[in-house]
């Protein structure tokens, strides 16, 4: 069951007006933009008990931080349309159940970027000037001066992991402040890195070596945990100083520490942790009480204006749902709409896939999103279709999924634009009524990066199930569904058995396999060249593939190249 933004029933005199819930506290700004319209309840201390036995009566739930939003709660609320989250995340909330049960979650996840990056901005003050230290030492009665000179953060280099909302902000006050910004971020528009005075590098080789403070602004995903570890630390200036807003996990703790004993790294300034509050006698609770460290309670969002500001956005948003309108920020809005549903949703899931696809098959490979343009190519009964705004949200989900915290949940047909906007990225539609080549389908789907050449991947629908019918110049037929390895290598005999051997002394389970044959083979043959033979094999694998595996298979002889997908 979709979630969905269903108006009241017909006003009357005799209908109830509907009840919203909010048992944490919330800023009164925007709580005055629902009390005209709606009854309002505001008991706090609620327990986990009280919850469930009165959530059948409300239509729309406003909560922060503390009250855990189960399974079993979304459950029983029979009228509930809307559950708002004032604030980023949203891990006290089922978002799966709420989306089996139709009801849409919303968050704001832009109310706290001026907070978020004045906080690091603060913290690159305090470490850079022993501003806690000095006052620590007042307290005590010293007047220790000699001990806790700084230094001037002008004309030093800032280096920013991830080019999003919060370090763009923090970017441009660095600039402000008249140091030198590069940034690494794979997926940032170029042009906007540009005109906000950064300089893009294409990896962590090239930007922590130049950094004299570090600050990482980026989700915590699986490629992003442990980011920046004892190998990444040993590159950098012995002076430098690293920040941490963003999310605990990000800095290997104990790396960190490590670093900072050694004087591998002069200091840091963190406000999140891996786990909070830090666990007793953990790398993190050392870190907070280093005398080279500067830390805080995640207070990155802590600010007033802050919390005045997601007040507005999520009241806002449900005052929209509630009168029957779409929300800007949902993390589970539906990217079709109902009377859309049958005819689109197969291939709603097809161009989904292509793009998650494309990101991570190509993302080690130069791949990067940000500026990039692409064709997303609708062939046969599929390029008659007037309104595709939900494949080109289908798209950006797909394209941005697997490097959002959110899984890409918050695109939406609402903000895809906005969100492609925000990320450099183009796409262009091109309905094609004359059949490619290719064509061999009802309706072909192909996303391709403008210019040619690599990039090319192409899909179908088969009843309701999705398949990938060429990724390159390789042709293939195979269901973009769980954990895949792509492998580019030399078509020679015993290459499926030798990777075979390698999954299975890592206890990894192939459930498929599928080889992607050469189409420009027969080319070569027709001109007179000699070409070996290459092909894609592609394997569903159950298990762990981590790096070490990922390792051993490029190694493997006649192995050019290794992706692992999640799909």
């Amino acid at each position: 069951m979709s979630p969905s933004a269903l108006s009241p029933s017909a006003s009357g005199t005799s209908t109830p007006r509907a009840r919203i819930l909010i048992p944490e506290k919330v800023s009164p700004d925007g709580l005055a933009l629902l009390s005209p319209h709606f009854d309002i309840d505001q008991p706090k201390g609620l327990s986990a008990e009280e919850l469930l036995s009165i959530i059948p009566q409300y239509h729309a739930l406003i909560i922060r931080s503390e009250t855990k939003v189960t399974a079993e709660v979304l459950a029983a609320a029979k009228k509930l349309k809307v559950v708002a989250r004032a604030g980023v995340g949203v891990d006290n909330v089922d978002v799966k159940s709420a989306t089996n049960h139709g009801i849409i979650v919303v968050n704001s996840p832009s109310g706290n970027i001026v907070a978020a990056a004045e906080h690091t901005i603060a913290l690159l003050m305090a470490v850079a000037r022993n501003v806690p230290a000095g006052d620590r030492s007042l307290r005590n009665g010293g007047w220790e001066r000699s001990k806790l000179v700084g230094t001037e953060v002008g004309g030093k280099t800032l280096g920013i992991i991830g080019l999003g909302k919060v370090g763009f902000k923090v970017a441009r006050m660095g600039v402000g402040l008249g140091m030198k910004v590069i940034a690494m971020d794979p997926y940032a528009s170029p042009d906007l890195a540009t005109s906000a005075s950064v300089t893009l590098v294409p990896d962590l080789k090239a930007l922590l070596p130049q950094c004299d403070f570090l600050t990482a602004h980026t989700p915590l995903l699986d490629s992003t945990r442990d980011l920046i570890g004892t190998e990444e630390l040993k590159t950098m200036k012995n002076t430098a100083k690293l920040l941490n807003v963003a999310r605990g996990g990000v800095y290997n703790e104990e790396a960190l520490l490590e670093a900072i004993n050694n004087g591998t790294v002069a200091g840091a300034g963190l406000d999140v942790f891996t786990t909070e509050p830090p666990a007793a006698n953990s790398a993190a609770q050392a870190l907070c009480q280093h005398p080279k460290v500067v830390a805080t309670p995640h207070l990155g969002a802590s600010t007033v204006e802050a919390q005045e500001n997601v007040s507005i956005d999520v009241c806002g948003q449900v005052l929209s749902i509630l009168n029957g309108g779409l929300p800007t920020s949902a993390v589970n809005a539906p990217l079709i709409l109902p009377e859309e549903y049958k005819r689109l949703q197969p291939f709603v899931k097809l161009v989904e896939k292509v793009g998650s696809l494309y990101t991570q098959h190509y993302g080690g490979k130069g791949g990067a999103l940000g500026g990039k343009t692409f064709d997303l190519v609708y062939e046969g009964e599929l390029a008659g279709i007037s309104n595709t705004r939900p494949l080109f949200a289908a798209l950006i989900k797909g394209l941005t999924s697997s490097v959002s915290d959110s899984g890409g949940r918050d695109v939406n047909i609402v903000n895809a634009n906005l969100i492609a906007k925000d990320k450099g990225i183009v796409v262009n539609e091109i309905h094609s009524r004359t059949p490619s080549g290719d064509m061999v389908y009802a309706s072909l789907v192909t996303l391709r990066a403008s210019g040619g050449g690599e990039g090319i991947i192409s899909g179908y629908v088969s009843g309701k199930t999705v398949y990938i019918s060429r990724i390159d110049r390789f042709s293939a037929s195979f269901v973009p569904e769980g954990t895949l390895l792509v492998l580019h290598n030399y078509d020679r005999p015993g290459k499926i058995g030798g990777v075979g051997g390698i999954l299975g002394r890592h206890d990894i389970n192939i459930r498929f396999m599928s080889v992607a044959a050469d189409t420009k083979v027969e080319e070569a043959a027709e001109g007179g060249g000699e070409r070996e033979n290459e092909a894609l094999m592609i394997l569903g694998v159950e298990g762990q593939v981590g790096k070490e595996v990922e390792a051993e298979l490029r190694g493997e002889k006649g192995i050019l190249d290794v992706s692992v997908v999640h799909l």
